[in-house]
Protein backbone atom coordinates (compact mmCIF):
# COMPACT_ATOMS: atom_id res chain seq x y z
CA UNK A 1 0.00 0.00 0.00
CA UNK A 2 1.36 3.84 -1.08
CA UNK A 3 0.10 6.82 0.41
CA UNK A 4 0.79 10.45 0.16
CA UNK A 5 1.03 11.77 3.90
CA UNK A 6 -0.39 14.85 5.00
CA UNK A 7 -1.09 16.04 1.74
CA UNK A 8 -3.73 18.54 0.57
CA UNK A 9 -6.30 16.39 -1.07
CA UNK A 10 -9.58 17.28 -2.86
CA UNK A 11 -11.71 15.02 -1.07
CA UNK A 12 -15.41 14.02 -2.87
CA UNK A 13 -17.72 16.33 -0.92
CA UNK A 14 -15.79 18.01 1.48
CA UNK A 15 -13.64 19.87 -0.93
CA UNK A 16 -9.48 20.11 0.03
CA UNK A 17 -8.62 18.93 3.40
CA UNK A 18 -5.27 17.96 5.03
CA UNK A 19 -5.05 13.89 5.23
CA UNK A 20 -3.24 11.21 5.03
CA UNK A 21 -4.59 9.26 1.69
CA UNK A 22 -3.60 5.34 1.43
CA UNK A 23 -4.31 3.37 -1.68
CA UNK A 24 -3.32 0.54 -3.87
CA UNK A 25 -5.24 0.19 -7.13
CA UNK A 26 -7.47 1.54 -5.46
CA UNK A 27 -8.70 4.44 -2.85
CA UNK A 28 -8.26 2.48 0.68
CA UNK A 29 -7.92 4.56 3.62
CA UNK A 30 -8.48 8.36 4.39
CA UNK A 31 -7.23 9.16 7.78
CA UNK A 32 -5.30 12.21 9.64
CA UNK A 33 -1.54 12.21 10.80
CA UNK A 34 1.28 9.98 10.21
CA UNK A 35 1.13 7.22 7.38
CA UNK A 36 1.05 3.98 9.19
CA UNK A 37 2.41 0.68 7.16
CA UNK A 38 2.70 2.45 3.83
CA UNK A 39 5.23 3.69 1.44
CA UNK A 40 4.74 7.27 1.77
CA UNK A 41 5.06 9.33 -1.49
CA UNK A 42 6.68 12.52 -1.03
CA UNK A 43 5.00 15.75 -2.06
CA UNK A 44 6.09 19.41 -1.73
CA UNK A 45 4.14 21.89 0.38
CA UNK A 46 2.13 23.65 -2.10
CA UNK A 47 1.10 19.86 -3.90
CA UNK A 48 -2.10 19.56 -3.84
CA UNK A 49 -3.41 15.98 -4.66
CA UNK A 50 -6.91 15.95 -7.40
CA UNK A 51 -8.90 13.14 -8.57
CA UNK A 52 -7.26 12.69 -12.37
CA UNK A 53 -8.30 14.33 -15.03
CA UNK A 54 -11.04 13.09 -17.85
CA UNK A 55 -10.53 14.28 -21.01
CA UNK A 56 -14.11 12.72 -23.25
CA UNK A 57 -12.61 14.47 -26.45
CA UNK A 58 -9.16 14.49 -27.41
CA UNK A 59 -7.91 13.45 -31.00
CA UNK A 60 -4.31 13.10 -30.83
CA UNK A 61 -1.37 14.46 -28.88
CA UNK A 62 3.10 13.70 -29.13
CA UNK A 63 2.57 13.37 -32.88
CA UNK A 64 0.14 10.74 -33.06
CA UNK A 65 -3.53 10.67 -33.70
CA UNK A 66 -6.52 7.99 -32.79
CA UNK A 67 -6.97 7.84 -37.12
CA UNK A 68 -3.82 6.55 -37.49
CA UNK A 69 -5.20 3.69 -36.51
CA UNK A 70 -2.47 1.86 -34.47
CA UNK A 71 -1.64 0.83 -30.91
CA UNK A 72 1.31 2.37 -31.02
CA UNK A 73 0.09 5.57 -31.70
CA UNK A 74 -2.80 5.00 -29.06
CA UNK A 75 0.24 4.38 -27.09
CA UNK A 76 1.77 7.88 -27.92
CA UNK A 77 -1.36 9.49 -27.09
CA UNK A 78 -2.03 8.10 -23.75
CA UNK A 79 1.50 8.44 -22.60
CA UNK A 80 1.68 12.31 -23.47
CA UNK A 81 -1.77 12.78 -21.90
CA UNK A 82 -0.60 11.67 -19.00
CA UNK A 83 2.14 14.32 -18.18
CA UNK A 84 -1.02 16.62 -18.59
CA UNK A 85 -2.40 15.09 -15.55
CA UNK A 86 -5.50 13.45 -17.89
CA UNK A 87 -5.91 9.39 -16.34
CA UNK A 88 -8.93 8.53 -18.70
CA UNK A 89 -9.83 9.81 -22.06
CA UNK A 90 -11.84 8.71 -25.04
CA UNK A 91 -10.11 8.36 -28.32
CA UNK A 92 -11.73 10.81 -30.25
CA UNK A 93 -12.10 10.13 -34.37
CA UNK A 94 -13.84 11.97 -37.12
CA UNK A 95 -14.92 12.51 -40.33
CA UNK A 96 -13.52 9.93 -42.85
CA UNK A 97 -13.72 7.12 -44.80
CA UNK A 98 -15.79 4.04 -43.85
CA UNK A 99 -12.63 1.63 -44.03
CA UNK A 100 -10.22 4.61 -41.94
CA UNK A 101 -13.08 4.58 -39.17
CA UNK A 102 -12.93 1.08 -38.81
CA UNK A 103 -9.22 0.52 -39.20
CA UNK A 104 -9.49 3.58 -36.10
CA UNK A 105 -12.23 1.39 -34.45
CA UNK A 106 -9.76 -2.15 -34.58
CA UNK A 107 -7.15 0.16 -33.01
CA UNK A 108 -9.03 1.12 -30.01
CA UNK A 109 -10.35 -2.25 -29.15
CA UNK A 110 -6.77 -4.31 -29.44
CA UNK A 111 -5.28 -1.41 -27.45
CA UNK A 112 -7.72 -2.16 -24.96
CA UNK A 113 -7.63 -5.64 -24.84
CA UNK A 114 -4.06 -5.54 -24.11
CA UNK A 115 -4.53 -3.76 -20.83
CA UNK A 116 -1.98 -1.19 -21.04
CA UNK A 117 -0.97 -0.03 -17.48
CA UNK A 118 1.56 2.58 -18.69
CA UNK A 119 -0.22 6.32 -19.37
CA UNK A 120 -3.76 7.48 -19.47
CA UNK A 121 -6.29 4.91 -19.55
CA UNK A 122 -8.58 4.66 -22.53
CA UNK A 123 -12.08 4.77 -21.39
CA UNK A 124 -13.34 4.14 -24.72
CA UNK A 125 -14.21 6.29 -28.21
CA UNK A 126 -15.60 9.59 -29.11
CA UNK A 127 -16.91 8.92 -32.97
CA UNK A 128 -16.87 12.57 -33.55
CA UNK A 129 -18.78 12.28 -37.42
CA UNK A 130 -19.39 11.10 -39.70
CA UNK A 131 -23.03 11.99 -39.34
CA UNK A 132 -22.39 15.72 -39.26
CA UNK A 133 -24.05 18.78 -41.23
CA UNK A 134 -21.94 19.55 -43.97
CA UNK A 135 -22.59 23.50 -43.40
CA UNK A 136 -20.99 23.26 -40.22
CA UNK A 137 -18.15 20.83 -40.90
CA UNK A 138 -15.64 23.00 -39.70
CA UNK A 139 -12.07 21.12 -39.91
CA UNK A 140 -13.93 17.73 -40.74
CA UNK A 141 -13.15 16.93 -44.66
CA UNK A 142 -16.35 17.21 -46.63
CA UNK A 143 -16.01 14.40 -49.14
CA UNK A 144 -16.74 11.83 -45.87
CA UNK A 145 -19.65 13.74 -44.36
CA UNK A 146 -22.45 11.01 -44.07
CA UNK A 147 -26.20 11.05 -43.13
CA UNK A 148 -27.07 9.34 -39.67
CA UNK A 149 -26.97 5.62 -39.79
CA UNK A 150 -27.68 3.07 -37.41
CA UNK A 151 -26.72 0.67 -39.68
CA UNK A 152 -23.06 2.49 -39.56
CA UNK A 153 -22.86 2.81 -36.49
CA UNK A 154 -23.05 -0.64 -35.39
CA UNK A 155 -20.63 -1.66 -37.59
CA UNK A 156 -18.41 0.98 -35.76
CA UNK A 157 -19.34 -0.09 -32.69
CA UNK A 158 -18.63 -4.03 -33.55
CA UNK A 159 -15.42 -3.01 -34.43
CA UNK A 160 -14.03 -1.54 -31.25
CA UNK A 161 -15.71 -4.37 -28.99
CA UNK A 162 -18.86 -1.86 -28.05
CA UNK A 163 -16.30 0.78 -27.07
CA UNK A 164 -18.11 3.89 -28.42
CA UNK A 165 -19.11 6.23 -25.24
CA UNK A 166 -19.99 9.50 -27.75
CA UNK A 167 -21.64 9.96 -30.67
CA UNK A 168 -21.24 13.54 -32.54
CA UNK A 169 -23.93 14.25 -34.81
CA UNK A 170 -26.67 17.18 -36.14
CA UNK A 171 -29.92 16.33 -35.09
CA UNK A 172 -31.84 18.21 -37.69
CA UNK A 173 -30.10 15.91 -40.67
CA UNK A 174 -32.03 12.76 -42.32
CA UNK A 175 -31.51 9.61 -40.19
CA UNK A 176 -30.80 11.65 -36.63
CA UNK A 177 -33.53 10.66 -34.50
CA UNK A 178 -33.59 7.11 -35.34
CA UNK A 179 -29.75 7.17 -34.38
CA UNK A 180 -30.20 9.49 -31.29
CA UNK A 181 -33.03 7.01 -30.19
CA UNK A 182 -30.83 3.75 -31.01
CA UNK A 183 -27.66 5.62 -28.71
CA UNK A 184 -30.13 6.31 -25.97
CA UNK A 185 -30.73 2.52 -26.09
CA UNK A 186 -27.57 1.42 -26.17
CA UNK A 187 -26.56 3.82 -23.91
CA UNK A 188 -24.10 5.76 -25.69
CA UNK A 189 -23.84 9.47 -25.22
CA UNK A 190 -25.80 11.37 -27.43
CA UNK A 191 -23.95 14.71 -28.49
CA UNK A 192 -25.23 17.96 -30.76
CA UNK A 193 -22.52 18.94 -32.36
CA UNK A 194 -21.34 19.86 -36.22
CA UNK A 195 -24.59 21.25 -36.40
CA UNK A 196 -27.24 23.86 -37.65
CA UNK A 197 -29.73 22.85 -35.57
CA UNK A 198 -32.70 25.07 -34.05
CA UNK A 199 -34.24 24.98 -31.18
CA UNK A 200 -36.90 22.86 -32.07
CA UNK A 201 -34.55 20.34 -33.83
CA UNK A 202 -32.35 20.13 -30.27
CA UNK A 203 -36.08 20.01 -28.32
CA UNK A 204 -36.59 16.82 -30.31
CA UNK A 205 -33.33 15.29 -29.70
CA UNK A 206 -33.25 16.03 -26.13
CA UNK A 207 -37.02 14.73 -25.53
CA UNK A 208 -35.27 11.37 -27.65
CA UNK A 209 -31.88 11.14 -25.45
CA UNK A 210 -29.45 13.35 -26.48
CA UNK A 211 -27.72 14.62 -23.50
CA UNK A 212 -24.40 16.15 -25.10
CA UNK A 213 -22.92 19.46 -26.91
CA UNK A 214 -20.11 19.30 -28.75
CA UNK A 215 -17.44 21.73 -28.00
CA UNK A 216 -20.07 24.56 -27.61
CA UNK A 217 -20.06 27.70 -29.21
CA UNK A 218 -17.98 25.42 -32.02
CA UNK A 219 -18.97 24.78 -35.70
CA UNK A 220 -22.94 25.14 -34.33
CA UNK A 221 -25.72 27.31 -35.50
CA UNK A 222 -25.13 30.43 -32.96
CA UNK A 223 -27.75 32.19 -30.69
CA UNK A 224 -30.15 34.82 -32.49
CA UNK A 225 -32.82 36.65 -30.92
CA UNK A 226 -35.67 34.94 -33.51
CA UNK A 227 -33.89 31.69 -33.42
CA UNK A 228 -31.80 30.62 -30.19
CA UNK A 229 -29.97 28.25 -32.56
CA UNK A 230 -27.58 25.79 -30.96
CA UNK A 231 -25.81 27.79 -28.43
CA UNK A 232 -29.03 29.51 -27.02
CA UNK A 233 -30.87 26.04 -26.58
CA UNK A 234 -27.05 24.50 -24.57
CA UNK A 235 -27.79 27.30 -22.46
CA UNK A 236 -31.42 27.04 -21.86
CA UNK A 237 -32.06 23.48 -21.62
CA UNK A 238 -30.37 22.16 -18.10
CA UNK A 239 -30.36 18.63 -19.74
CA UNK A 240 -27.36 19.40 -21.59
CA UNK A 241 -24.02 18.90 -20.71
CA UNK A 242 -21.78 21.21 -22.67
CA UNK A 243 -18.31 20.57 -23.56
CA UNK A 244 -15.71 23.94 -23.88
CA UNK A 245 -12.26 24.24 -24.94
CA UNK A 246 -11.00 26.47 -22.64
CA UNK A 247 -7.78 27.46 -24.76
CA UNK A 248 -9.90 31.26 -25.15
CA UNK A 249 -9.12 30.93 -28.46
CA UNK A 250 -11.87 28.80 -29.55
CA UNK A 251 -13.80 30.17 -27.04
CA UNK A 252 -13.32 34.03 -25.78
CA UNK A 253 -12.99 34.97 -22.08
CA UNK A 254 -16.32 36.55 -22.03
CA UNK A 255 -18.52 33.64 -23.83
CA UNK A 256 -16.68 31.44 -21.26
CA UNK A 257 -18.44 33.16 -18.31
CA UNK A 258 -21.79 33.69 -19.96
CA UNK A 259 -21.88 29.83 -20.93
CA UNK A 260 -20.68 28.66 -16.82
CA UNK A 261 -23.02 31.12 -15.73
CA UNK A 262 -26.03 29.16 -17.63
CA UNK A 263 -25.20 25.92 -16.89
CA UNK A 264 -26.09 23.78 -13.93
CA UNK A 265 -22.61 23.14 -12.24
CA UNK A 266 -22.69 19.32 -13.14
CA UNK A 267 -23.29 20.39 -16.79
CA UNK A 268 -19.79 22.11 -17.74
CA UNK A 269 -17.59 19.36 -19.25
CA UNK A 270 -14.00 20.99 -20.22
CA UNK A 271 -11.98 19.22 -23.45
CA UNK A 272 -9.21 19.97 -24.76
CA UNK A 273 -10.45 18.46 -28.64
CA UNK A 274 -6.49 18.65 -29.38
CA UNK A 275 -4.98 17.23 -32.34
CA UNK A 276 -1.68 15.28 -32.73
CA UNK A 277 0.70 18.74 -32.79
CA UNK A 278 -0.12 18.63 -28.96
CA UNK A 279 2.97 18.63 -26.84
CA UNK A 280 5.68 19.37 -29.73
CA UNK A 281 7.28 22.96 -31.01
CA UNK A 282 5.49 25.11 -33.88
CA UNK A 283 5.12 23.91 -37.10
CA UNK A 284 3.53 22.33 -39.65
CA UNK A 285 1.19 19.47 -38.59
CA UNK A 286 -1.67 17.36 -39.98
CA UNK A 287 -5.89 16.36 -39.45
CA UNK A 288 -7.54 14.19 -41.13
CA UNK A 289 -5.64 14.38 -44.74
CA UNK A 290 -5.44 18.23 -44.18
CA UNK A 291 -2.31 20.23 -43.33
CA UNK A 292 -2.48 21.87 -40.15
CA UNK A 293 -0.46 25.04 -39.13
CA UNK A 294 0.76 25.53 -35.45
CA UNK A 295 1.42 28.83 -34.14
CA UNK A 296 1.27 30.56 -30.96
CA UNK A 297 -1.10 27.95 -29.22
CA UNK A 298 -2.85 28.08 -32.32
CA UNK A 299 -3.85 25.26 -34.83
CA UNK A 300 -5.70 26.47 -37.97
CA UNK A 301 -5.98 24.92 -41.64
CA UNK A 302 -5.04 27.04 -44.72
CA UNK A 303 -8.14 28.99 -45.02
CA UNK A 304 -7.54 30.09 -41.32
CA UNK A 305 -10.01 27.53 -39.53
CA UNK A 306 -9.78 26.46 -36.36
CA UNK A 307 -8.11 22.51 -36.64
CA UNK A 308 -8.35 21.52 -32.56
CA UNK A 309 -6.24 22.84 -30.48
CA UNK A 310 -3.23 22.09 -28.52
CA UNK A 311 -4.17 22.42 -25.30
CA UNK A 312 -3.53 20.92 -21.99
CA UNK A 313 -6.06 20.01 -19.35
CA UNK A 314 -4.20 21.62 -17.02
CA UNK A 315 -4.21 24.59 -18.38
CA UNK A 316 -7.92 24.87 -19.00
CA UNK A 317 -8.26 24.94 -15.20
CA UNK A 318 -5.97 27.42 -14.82
CA UNK A 319 -7.59 29.44 -17.60
CA UNK A 320 -10.81 28.93 -15.98
CA UNK A 321 -9.80 29.75 -12.54
CA UNK A 322 -7.68 32.74 -13.35
CA UNK A 323 -8.99 34.59 -16.38
CA UNK A 324 -12.99 33.39 -15.79
CA UNK A 325 -12.88 33.39 -12.28
CA UNK A 326 -14.31 30.42 -11.04
CA UNK A 327 -13.35 29.02 -7.95
CA UNK A 328 -10.47 26.08 -8.10
CA UNK A 329 -12.74 23.27 -7.01
CA UNK A 330 -15.63 23.90 -9.15
CA UNK A 331 -13.02 24.27 -12.01
CA UNK A 332 -11.51 21.08 -11.39
CA UNK A 333 -15.24 19.02 -11.01
CA UNK A 334 -15.48 20.40 -14.69
CA UNK A 335 -12.42 18.25 -15.64
CA UNK A 336 -13.45 14.66 -13.22
CA UNK A 337 -16.86 14.39 -11.89
CA UNK A 338 -18.64 15.87 -14.50
CA UNK A 339 -17.24 14.07 -17.47
CA UNK A 340 -17.20 11.12 -15.40
CA UNK A 341 -21.23 11.43 -14.36
CA UNK A 342 -21.22 12.46 -18.52
CA UNK A 343 -20.20 9.27 -19.57
CA UNK A 344 -21.46 6.97 -16.50
CA UNK A 345 -18.28 5.84 -15.11
CA UNK A 346 -18.39 8.15 -12.05
CA UNK A 347 -18.32 4.85 -9.37
CA UNK A 348 -15.16 4.34 -10.27
CA UNK A 349 -13.85 7.80 -11.36
CA UNK A 350 -13.94 11.31 -11.14
CA UNK A 351 -13.19 11.96 -7.71
CA UNK A 352 -10.96 11.00 -4.27
CA UNK A 353 -13.66 8.90 -2.52
CA UNK A 354 -12.83 5.23 -0.97
CA UNK A 355 -13.22 2.18 -3.32
CA UNK A 356 -12.61 4.07 -6.31
CA UNK A 357 -9.70 3.76 -8.90
CA UNK A 358 -6.45 5.26 -7.43
CA UNK A 359 -6.36 7.80 -10.01
CA UNK A 360 -4.80 11.05 -9.23
CA UNK A 361 -3.01 14.59 -10.65
CA UNK A 362 -0.98 16.44 -8.38
CA UNK A 363 -0.45 19.96 -9.13
CA UNK A 364 1.62 22.79 -7.41
CA UNK A 365 0.29 26.35 -7.15
CA UNK A 366 1.46 27.38 -10.46
CA UNK A 367 -1.04 24.31 -12.33
CA UNK A 368 2.19 22.35 -13.67
CA UNK A 369 1.58 18.34 -13.13
CA UNK A 370 3.88 17.19 -10.38
CA UNK A 371 2.65 13.63 -10.60
CA UNK A 372 0.21 11.51 -12.17
CA UNK A 373 -1.03 8.07 -10.42
CA UNK A 374 -3.10 5.88 -12.68
CA UNK A 375 -4.84 2.35 -10.89
CA UNK A 376 -2.34 3.58 -8.28
CA UNK A 377 0.59 3.41 -9.84
CA UNK A 378 3.08 6.14 -11.23
CA UNK A 379 2.53 7.31 -15.11
CA UNK A 380 3.89 10.03 -15.04
CA UNK A 381 6.47 12.57 -12.58
CA UNK A 382 7.79 15.61 -13.32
Amino acid sequence: MKCFENATVYLDGKGLKKCTLYFGDKIEKIAKGKAKKAEVISLPKDAIVLPGFIDQHVHGAGGSDGMDGTVEDISMIADTLAKEGTTSFLVTTMTQSPENILKAMSAVKEYRDMERKEGARVAGIHLEGPFIAAAHKGAQPLEYVKTPDIKAFDEYNAASGNAIKIVSLAPETEGAEGLIAHLTKEGVVASIGHTGAKYSDIEKAVALGASNVTHTYNAQSALHHREIGTVGSAMLLDELNCEMIADTIHVSVPAMRLLIKNKPHDKLTLITDAMRAKGLPDGVSELGGQTVYVKGGEARLQDGTLAGSVLRMNRAIQNVVEKVGVPFEKAVDFATINPAKNLKIDGEVGSIKLGKRADFTVLNKNYDVLLTVRDGEIVYQA
